[in-house]
């Protein structure tokens, strides 16, 4: 069966209407170095429906069109689209089932991240973009296998209880989730940056941990706060 035969017309349009906003988001991580050939990709929660709108396996960044995106079950099963979902398409269909108020997740190789994810390490939150932005450290989740749901399941056990809108699982790489993709692939550019910038300052000494009163007011600032409303 088609999906205008599966579901009805809202659900239909916001497949359409995701399907654009995932393929432009996949350029985000080119602007921002986060993906080298075709790893890394951004997934989209549709409302209403158990759906999930990714990048397909093995395409280049400068041939994806909106039609060249994928729409899967959370069974990671296919169900519209002339590609092969990403190989990680079981893991963000995990995170989805399991975490309600997500709406996006994004996995990169952004190099100073996976540099920690290599080592084991959490990053410590040692400056104020860590606070505002993840509320703490960003922990390190396991090692898991690419091809079922392993990935996810140690994403959502890692979190549970957790602030923080990235994890570095082990040897592997960041993924990050957000109320929708877009906040998602921005947890993803913070991620590196801090990433980054928590390695130059260890390499000049060490670092102290902010205090965790100053981390919870800089989170609640910056998360209900900052910007516009």
């Amino acid at each position: 069966m088609t999906l205008s035969e599966l579901y009805p017309s809202p659900v239909l349009h916001d497949i359409d209407r995701l399907r654009g906003e995932v393929c432009r988001l996949h350029a985000e991580l080119v602007r921002w170095g986060l993906v080298t050939w075709t790893s890394g990709n951004v997934s989209a929660r549709v409302p209403g429906a158990d759906l999930l709108v990714i990048k397909p396996s093995g395409v280049s960044y400068d041939e994806l069109t909106p039609e060249t995106m994928v729409v899967c079950d959370f069974d990671a099963n296919l169900v519209d689209g002339r590609h092969s979902p990403s190989s990680d398409t079981a893991a963000h269909a995990y995170v989805y089932a399991h975490l309600p108020h997500v709406g996006g997740v994004v996995h990169t190789h952004s190099p100073y991240a996976t540099a920690w994810a290599a080592r084991g390490e959490p990053i410590p939150c040692g400056i104020t973009a860590m606070a505002d932005e993840f509320g703490g450290d960003i922990p390190i989740g396991p090692f898991a296998l690419i091809g079922d749901d392993s990935i996810g399941r140690g994403i959502v056990e890692t979190l549970d209880g957790h602030r923080s809108a990235a994890v570095l699982m082990r040897q592997h790489g960041p993924f990050t989730i957000g109320r929708s993709a877009r906040a998602a692939v921005k947890a993803a550019v913070m991620c590196e940056d801090v990433a980054r910038t928590m390695h130059l300052a260890r390499q000049l000494g060490p670092v102290e941990r902010l205090p965790e009163q100053a981390v919870d007011a800089l989170f609640e600032r910056y998360q209900n706060v900052y910007g516009q409303r």
